[in-house]
């Protein structure tokens, strides 16, 4: 072979590598399925990552093109208005794949397995949004919300389809709730809901009209939507919550317009866009002056969820294509695996991605016993902390992630056509500013850091764990942040958000003592630590 052949045959043989089952390969997750007692669902979870592997990562590569994105096809041969969105056949495609993993009809069992659903999350979103992993997230906010509030007629209409696992008859939802002059301040929202009949209770008739600014799923068959009644007060107290349907009662498309589609950076197989309401038909979803309450508990906490297993899985598909390259690529006469630096990286990358998912995990189990009434009120104010920590810092490790397999792959990993890595990367821009941005997690908790006193209870949670010196530091730290004026607070509870932030998922991988080296080299980003034989042979136990 020439220098170039034997080159290529290399490249070959590293898209060769890659795994045909992403739960059987992630052996990290398997052993957090095993300490969570869901060693039942492995078929399900192995039926799903041989899908994401093959024909899924298929799909969503053709789908993701330029050429193939959704386009606006709104209006009929004669002239009428449809609200459709034109799909390419690929899309379907996907969507069958991920829908027929089963995830949505998970939630119609009793108890729900956030777990369980939230790992098939993972899995399904290693192959980027895909079109369809952030409606998954929209739909679960939407069936949370209906099963929890949702009047007997509105579950049969709305619930029933939205559990269906047959993306060719099923229903899909969105949430709307950003306009243009609020973005991430939800209070200066001004849509508003006229009530048509039944007063403020669940199930009222409601009329709602203003502009919805970033509408993700634009074509779903459900909104969940923020709207201020009549009367309503300023801010987020006088925000009511409302489902408003695609057609109305009379099967006849509901009074509003996509005007347009976002041509986004990420995400770009999902159809994002600007709509108009024009006094169109609506539903309350429970108590009409209960509205932002609903949203913050059922639909904000749970897409925060889903959202930081969507990067934790991004975190993962970027160590599968950077550790599988690494073993295959040759530098200077020796596969570039060899060399420590990259090792390092590699090492880096799979223990965030655990740490990412670990986290998630553990939280998913703490809704669980939330749902259930067994969480002290410790804990309760530890989940209040920890799951917009764990948002904020799933984000940002998997962006980190990505860049590292970017880097690893070398000037290949700047090609779209070469691997997904540029696609994870610029899905997970948008990850990063959905459901939160940065600075705006970091406030909200220490805004109920300072009224609620929530940070005790989530430092007693964490020691419980990994014992009182672990925290100690970092209690005392708050203490001190919390007697602060507001911009200082803000300045110096930066640094130490993202410290929390590991703690929660250094308390998830704790009790598996496989993972025991992830948890780890997650300390690096709490403190400086020695790089010594014993770092060195850490790093080497976490190669593939």
């Amino acid at each position: 072979m020439s220098a170039t052949e034997r080159g290529r045959a290399d490249l070959a043989a590293w898209v060769w590598a890659q795994p045909t089952d992403l739960y059987v390969d992630d052996t990290d997750l398997c052993a957090l399925i095993g300490h969570h007692g869901l060693g039942a669902r492995e078929e399900q979870f192995s039926n799903a990552g041989k899908a994401v592997a093959g024909p899924l990562d298929a799909a969503v590569r053709e789908n993701n093109l330029h050429r193939n994105l959704p386009v606006l096809d709104n209006w009929n041969g004669i002239g009428e208005y449809t609200a459709k969105v034109h799909h390419h056949p690929t899309w379907w495609e996907a969507g069958r794949l991920i829908y027929g993993t089963g995830i949505m009809a998970l939630y119609a069992e009793a108890p729900v397995s956030h777990r369980s659903i939230l790992t098939l999350f993972y899995l399904t979103a290693q192959a980027g949004e895909g079109g369809h992993n952030c409606p998954l997230a929209c739909d679960a906010g939407a069936i949370r919300t209906l099963s929890a509030l949702g009047t007997e007629t509105q579950k049969e209409a709305y619930l029933t389809p939205l559990l269906d696992p047959d993306f060719d008859t099923n229903f899909t939802a969105s949430q709307f709730l950003t306009e243009v002059q609020g973005g991430s301040d939800v209070g200066a929202n001004t849509v508003s809901a006229s009530m048509v009949s039944g007063g403020r209770d669940p199930g009222s008739i409601w009329s709602i009209s203003g502009e919805k600014w970033f509408c993700s799923n634009a074509d779903a068959d459900v909104f969940v939507m923020t709207a201020r009644p009549d009367g309503g007060a300023d801010g987020t107290k006088g925000l009511g919550l409302f489902l408003v349907p695609r057609l109305k009662p009379d099967g006849t498309v509901n009074n509003f317009r996509i005007r347009r589609l976002k041509d986004k950076l990420g995400t770009r197989s999902m159809a994002s866009g600007e709509i108009d309401f024009s006094e169109a038909y609506a539903e309350a979803l429970g108590p009409v002056d209960d509205g932002f309450k609903s949203v913050m508990q059922l639909v904000i906490t749970t897409s925060r969820l889903y959202n930081a297993s969507g990067c934790a899985a991004h975190a993962r598909r970027a160590w599968v294509v950077a550790s599988t390259y690494a073993q295959h690529r040759k530098a200077f006469g020796q596969p570039i695996a060899q060399f420590s630096t990259v090792r390092e990286t590699l090492a880096w990358m799979r223990a965030d991605a655990a740490g990412s998912i670990a986290s998630t995990l553990w939280l998913s189990g703490m809704l669980e016993r939330l749902e259930a009434g067994d969480l002290s009120s410790g804990e309760a104010g530890f989940f209040r902390v920890a799951v917009n920590l764990n948002k904020l810092q799933t984000a940002v490790l998997a962006h980190d992630a990505v860049n590292h397999g970017i880097e690893i792959l070398g000037g290949n990993g700047a090609i779209e056509s070469f691997s997904i890595l540029p696609r994870l990367l610029r899905d997970n821009v948008v990850y990063e500013n959905w459901e939160g941005t940065h600075n705006v997690l970091r406030a909200q908790v220490l805004r109920d850091c300072a009224r609620l006193g929530v940070h005790n209870g989530f430092f007693d949670t964490v020691a419980g764990v990994l014992g009182e010196e672990a925290v100690r530091d970092d209690r005392l730290e708050m203490e001190s942040i919390l007697t602060l004026d507001a911009d200082l607070a803000a300045l110096r509870f930066r640094r130490l958000a993202s410290r929390m932030a590991v703690l929660v998922m250094q308390a998830a991988l704790k009790p598996v003592q496989s993972l025991s080296d992830h948890a780890g080299l997650l300390e690096r980003h709490r403190s400086k630590v020695p790089v010594d034989a014993e770092y060195l042979a850490r790093i080497d136990r976490l190669q593939r």
